[in-house]
């Protein structure tokens, strides 16, 4: 076959992404402090923006409100979008509530969130044994050799130092240390600072009351190894055990903690900016946008004033720049549209959540939003990562609002967050010496909601909240 060139035209549609167009998609998945970082190093590489000055006077408001409607213009690159061309106090813009009622909103901090409802970081294991360790009745020198075995835990709560390594470090005997390393791993979580699975296991059974057995002790310290591979029939021989009696070991030995340290933190504390508030004034949710340490912006009079330019590679980059600048506080005003619509529609959607808390979460898609703001769910999915929403009831990621549906037995939905919310209340409130097996789990729950849920999917939604199962969470006393 002979090969030949030839030239054809050929007509095609293909979608291509402008520069500009790619940072206003990028702007809408940034949280508010990344939001704030880029703002700022805008401001630093385009000469032809600026943040504008607060001003409290009438003038400057109205120059904000004629700017804001330039901005919304479509040729926001015309000589029209002048130099008061600034970012609106969002605020004002975009708030379901009069100035009156903002200025009140901020006047009273009583208002905000409760301290209850706020994150926290979770507690980290070597402050809470340096608690009990200040509370603990010890000399000088025994406090200062806790304080080294402490700072040698790993996150899982192992000691990883030998006695003679603290021994050295604090000056003192082995003699010393070992005393002190006992009465730290009867600390709360019990087990901790042990040096190995055994160690930690025994430490836990002697606080159980079961060191007494003495098949049980062999088992853990010397089996484990076995009882991990499932080698059971050596074992039924050698203690002369039953099958009953040793799935009793067996319950017992599970529901020791092998990692007692892993429940605890770091203890460097994570902080949330919510970049949206929801707050109850009068019975009506009123919204918020977070515009804290946010500048707003303006075109600079530079671009105004006749500026010598002696080549054309000049003026390219002063128009450029101007487009940029242009671009970036439309992109803004858009982004900060963007979230109050969606937000505005998930308090619409989620109305019940927002009177009476979590057990109230209604099944909600990226799709229902798109559908009432008029808008793609790509876009929905953009502007609720990362951000955050202050409610009545706590700080929640906006993505928290969308979760499946359960099918109740009347034909209406549920939640899914609803439900892991009220499984979260019974085991809560459950008997710590006979904890609520799944099954059970799941009669209270068709009890409580009408909604048939296998026994399946209940482990599932409790090992999703990080809760052992009914054998682990159960206590001896």
């Amino acid at each position: 076959m002979a090969l030949e060139l030839r030239q054809q035209l050929k007509l095609a549609q293909q979608l291509v992404m402008t520069p500009q167009l790619q940072q206003a998609i990028k702007l809408l998945q940034l949280s508010r402090l990344e939001l704030v970082e880029t703002v700022q190093q805008e401001l630093m590489e385009n000469p032809f923006l600026e943040e504008v000055q607060q001003n409290p006077d009438v003038d400057h408001l109205e120059n904000n409100e004629t700017a804001r409607k330039e901005v919304q213009s479509e040729d926001v690159y015309s000589n029209e979008l002048s130099r008061d061309a600034d970012w609106e106090d969002y605020l004002g813009e975009f708030a379901s509530a009069p100035r009156g009622a903002q200025q009140h909103e901020f006047e009273m901090p009583e208002d905000m969130t409760s301290l209850e409802a706020r994150y926290a970081s979770k507690p980290s294991l070597d402050g809470h044994l340096l608690w009990q360790l200040r509370l603990s009745q010890l000399t000088e020198r025994q406090m200062a050799v806790g304080e080294a075995i402490i700072g040698n835990l790993s996150s899982s709560g192992y000691l990883q130092a030998s006695l003679e390594e603290i021994a050295e470090f604090t000056e003192s005997t082995v003699e010393d240390v070992a005393p002190v390393l006992e009465r730290i791993q009867n600390f709360d979580p019990v087990g901790v600072a042990a040096r190995s699975v055994q160690e930690c296991l025994l430490v836990q059974l002697r606080g159980l009351g079961y060191d007494r057995d003495p098949v049980l002790v062999a088992l853990v310290g010397e089996h484990l190894e076995d009882l991990e591979a499932r080698r059971y029939k050596p074992l039924l021989r050698k203690f002369k055990l039953s099958m009953e009696d040793f799935h009793e070991y067996l319950d017992i030995i599970q529901s020791l903690d092998p990692m007692p340290g892993s429940s605890f933190g770091s203890g460097e504390p994570s902080y949330v900016s919510p970049d949206v508030y929801v707050r109850n004034i009068d019975g009506e949710f009123i919204i918020f946008l977070n515009e804290d340490g946010l500048p707003q912006l303006q075109l600079s009079s530079l671009y105004e004033e006749s500026i010598p330019l002696a080549t054309d590679k000049e003026k390219e980059y002063c128009a450029e720049k101007i487009r940029s600048a242009s671009w970036l506080i439309k992109s803004l005003y858009q982004r900060q549209r963007t979230l109050y619509k969606v937000v505005a529609s998930i308090v619409k959607q989620q109305h019940a959540f927002f009177e009476e808390g979590v057990s109230k979460l209604a099944p909600l898609i990226l799709k229902d939003i798109a559908d009432d703001i008029g808008m793609h769910e790509s876009t929905v999915s953009r502007i609720t990562t990362n951000k955050y929403v202050s409610t009545p009831h706590g700080i929640f990621e906006l993505k928290f609002f969308f979760n499946s549906a359960l099918a109740l037995d009347d034909g209406s939905q549920v939640g899914s967050e609803s439900v892991k919310a009220l499984l979260k209340k019974f085991i809560g409130e459950e008997d710590a010496r006979n904890p609520l097996s799944d099954e059970r789990l799941g009669e209270l729950l068709k009890e409580e909601l009408k909604v048939s849920i296998a026994r399946r999917t209940v482990a599932k939604y409790r090992t999703a909240l990080d809760i052992p199962s009914s054998s682990r969470r159960k206590q001896h006393f």
